[in-house]
This record gives structure tokens, C-alpha cells and sequence, in this order.
């Protein structure tokens, strides 16, 4: 059951979610019960909810590159496989870490700019690190070793600000 009651000068949600700062408003307002609650409201305070969590733990951070070579439109497909050839250590949410060894399926390679590092997106792939599988990022190309080439020719698309985003 929801209740959010701001006519009492104060904001109360009570069920998961509590607010706690007083709300300041012209219009008074009040929901007592989801039983009132039409399905498609319930959705959408669902999806307000779920949408400002979203934001507030997200991490802006800046773009690597303004494009990128896939094998792809969408960047599904792998172009090649490497193999990491030292550790490397993320250095935030937007890499992923390296173990000397470690095979890695190569999805995107960003088209340096001026002066910028080059860095390649990819997933490990590994039997012994089960926990790391799947997980999609950024690594330095000066840390692996292209052993096998998919896809020798390449789209080049332009890279978004979702291409760097942190969850």
C-alpha cells in the first residue's frame, strides 16, 4: 500500500521508499490507498521511481573517442580476439580489469584523437573467471595481443555518450 500525503506538510511514502524532507506546495494533494491507483499509474510512478534511480547512481563520465569501428551497425558482432599480455587495472567503471592470459572478445576499437590513448571494447572470456563473463568495457590496446581476426572490414560509427555511461 502507498500512501503519500504532502497536504500534511510533510512527504511520506510508506511501503520501500520514505522521503523524509518537508514538501513545500501550492496544490494540495493526496493518494491513501493502490487500491485508487489505475494500473497505468502504478506503471508510471513505477517507471519515475525507477528512471531517478537510475540517475542518481549513474556516473557521468567523459567520452573516450567521437567514433568507433565495429564489425556491425550495433556493435554485436565480434571483430577479433586477444589475448591480455599484462594485468591492467580499471581505473573506473567504464574499463574492465586484466589478467595476464585472459582471452578477450573484441566488440568496438575507438578511433583515436589527437594525442589520445587508443582503447578497444570487448568481454573476457575465460572458464576460471566466471564472475567477469559478459561484462562489456574498455581496456588499453597496448595491453593485449590480437590473435584472430572475425571481421576485417569495419563500420566506422560515431560513438554516444551511452557508449561510456556507468550503471
Amino acid at each position: 500500500m502507498w500512501r503519500i500525503c504532502p497536504s500534511s506538510g510533510q512527504s511520506t511514502v510508506s511501503g520501500t521508499l520514505q522521503i523524509h524532507e518537508p514538501f513545500q506546495a501550492q496544490t494540495h494533494w493526496s493518494v491513501h490507498s493502490a487500491e485508487k491507483m489505475t494500473p497505468s499509474r502504478r506503471f508510471l510512478l513505477l517507471l519515475c521511481l525507477g528512471s531517478f534511480y537510475l540517475s542518481a547512481n549513474a556516473a557521468p563520465l567523459g567520452k573516450l573517442a567521437e567514433n568507433k569501428l565495429c564489425a556491425d551497425e550495433e556493435c554485436a558482432y565480434v571483430i577479433s580476439m586477444a589475448t591480455a599480455l599484462e594485468d591492467f587495472v580499471a581505473p573506473d567503471c567504464r574499463f574492465i580489469n586484466l589478467k595476464r592470459g585472459q582471452m578477450i572478445f573484441v566488440y568496438s576499437k575507438l578511433v583515436p584523437e589527437g594525442g589520445a590513448g587508443v582503447f578497444w571494447s570487448g568481454s573476457i572470456y575465460s572458464n576460471r573467471y566466471v564472475d567477469q563473463l559478459g561484462i562489456i568495457g574498455y581496456f588499453p590496446v597496448n595491453y593485449v595481443n590480437e590473435t584472430y581476426i572475425f571481421q576485417k572490414d569495419t563500420v566506422n560509427i560515431p560513438a554516444t555518450n551511452m557508449d561510456f555511461f556507468c550503471h
